[in-house]
């Protein structure tokens, strides 16, 4: 208990220094709506008007991506009217063994107002309605790792309910906006899986047995602490493979940063117009 009273103790140290980071940086900055952004998307900050940009190596306790399209940057502006806080990377349970290696930079995104996160991942399709190149909407999620971003908390907050962890509203606009955009998005379950290698065939038909429709290696540790921090949650996945054993196609980062930047603008449209009828008070 106390090692982790010592790192809860770290942790609010870091948040507060990073809360304090942007607020000396941009003290006009009133995000209500936190991003992050993942392979293939990181364009999305092209769209950012009036940006402030800060390296994550500026903020204590941020990540230090060590992924291709992945800048490390957050950036505070406004996109569609609604002001935002864009994170143009993650960091991966794979890259240090930590699942709560986001700690710190979802819990700065409440601190400086967010109260909605919005993620986005690269992710292999075990189905058929949704190829290569194609978005679902998570509706649910399964955490094949066994491992949780809140281990070593205390106190009765870390019993997180994680019923309606996708929020129902923001996914009705997010659909009713793919509409608009003419983006068929489908909604299905992503499963979570350590990574950094690719899932085995064997693993594939696992994880359709259990009832996931996409596999990833991200997004489920920023949903649960987002949780735990009171933010509403949505968030979409590039579909850039088949997931293992259902292609012959050799599967490889390569692909996976090509396919999801030829679906990228299709989503930062999406993203742009859920944005703005956000700030239009549609949503």
């Amino acid at each position: 208990m106390e090692d982790a009273g010592r790192s809860a103790r770290k942790v609010e140290a870091q948040v507060a220094e990073a809360v304090a980071a942007v607020r000396a940086r941009a003290p006009q900055a009133a995000p209500r709506v936190g991003l992050v952004l993942g392979s293939g998307l990181g364009a999305f900050a092209e769209r950012v008007e009036q940006a402030t940009r800060i390296d994550y190596a500026e903020l204590p306790g941020f990540p230090e991506p060590g992924v291709a399209g992945h800048a490390g940057r957050l950036l505070l502006g406004s996109v569609g009217g609604t002001e935002v806080a864009v994170m143009q990377g993650r960091a991966h349970y794979y890259e240090s063994g930590r699942a709560d290696a986001m700690k710190v930079a979802v819990r700065t995104l409440a601190g400086i107002g967010c109260d909605i996160l919005v993620l986005t991942n690269a992710a292999g399709s075990l189905v058929e309605w949704a190829p290569p190149g194609a978005v679902m909407l998570v509706s649910d999620h399964i955490n094949f790792t066994g491992v949780s971003p809140l281990f070593s908390e205390v106190g009765d907050a870390r019993f997180v309910d994680m019923v309606g962890a996708y929020d129902k509203e923001l996914r009705k606009n997010l659909k009713q906006d793919a509409v608009r955009c003419g983006l068929e998005l489908p909604e299905g379950v992503y499963m979570w899986c350590a990574g950094p290698n690719f899932e085995t065939p064997a693993e594939v038909r696992a994880a359709k047995v259990l009832g996931a429709d996409a596999v990833g290696m991200s997004t489920v540790p920023e949903v649960i602490l987002a949780r735990h921090a009171g933010l509403r949650v949505a968030a979409l996945s590039i579909i850039t493979n088949l997931a293992a054993g259902i292609s012959e196609t050799p599967l490889s980062h390569a692909q996976t940063m090509e396919v999801a930047a030829a679906a990228s603008d299709r989503v930062q449209g999406l993203l742009e117009r859920f944005l703005a009828n956000l700030s239009e008070g549609k949503h």
